[in-house]
């Protein structure tokens, strides 16, 4: 039997901050949800700090994760998710609603660091965009649902998924400029050269998510 969590974003009285994860709070909308679920004892309410939260621990097997992201964070949601220590994770869906801008960088339409870790782990199954007529009051940007399912088998064997945001990090930082001072940073000739037609005059979105998945696996054995 599949599981559902639900990532309900809180804004506490009104006021922008961190938001809950299936909120037990004061706040009108909240409080309403939990006065109507409280005697069902398969939902369970959590208010607190979504990036803090131990989430890996608390979701269940085969939990389907959905859930409209408040967008301010809506990546290190998405990051948070993705380093579960334990892969494949528990949850076998995120069904999750971002800023277009985000979903594009997630899907790789725009090309960098979320897309390269969000496909170490994860892979993409099927997308919709979401009008800004369909809320009120109405929001200056287009939303898009990403469909995601995790990698059961990864190619690439990164021991912390802290390394490739390091690498990525390192890299996308001067993302305009050539990748040869960068990785003469981190790298000797011997193991550069150990990378397969490597032209160190490209720039790092010239560069394909293989290679940042290998150089992570370099820097981590040294």
């Amino acid at each position: 039997m599949q599981s559902l969590t639900f990532l309900l974003p809180i804004v506490p009285n009104g006021v922008n901050r961190s938001p809950g994860f299936l909120c037990l709070t004061y706040n009108f909308s909240c409080k309403k949800l939990n006065d109507k679920y409280k005697r069902n004892k398969s939902i369970n309410f959590y208010n607190d700090d979504i990036l803090r939260i131990d989430l890996e621990r608390i979701i269940k097997k085969k939990s389907i994760i959905f859930g409209n992201l408040p967008y301010n964070i809506s990546s290190q949601i998405l990051v948070k998710l993705i380093k579960f220590k334990k892969w494949p994770p528990k949850f076998t869906d995120l069904i999750l609603m971002f800023q277009k801008e985000v979903a594009e960088k997630i899907l790789g339409k725009s090309y960098g660091r979320l897309s390269i870790i969000a496909n170490y782990r994860l892979k993409h199954l099927n997308k919709f965009d979401v009008s800004p007529n369909c809320f009120f009051p109405v929001p200056k940007v287009t939303s898009t649902v990403i469909h995601l399912v995790p990698l059961r088998k990864v190619n690439y064997k990164i021991n912390n998924i802290k390394n490739l945001e390091y690498i990525t990090n390192l890299f996308f930082s001067s993302r305009r400029k050539m990748i040869n001072k960068k990785i003469n940073k981190i790298f000797n000739l011997h193991q550069i050269n150990k990378f397969k037609n490597l032209n160190l005059n490209e720039r790092p979105s010239d560069l394909k998510k293989e290679f940042y998945y290998q150089a992570t696996e370099f820097y981590e054995n040294g």
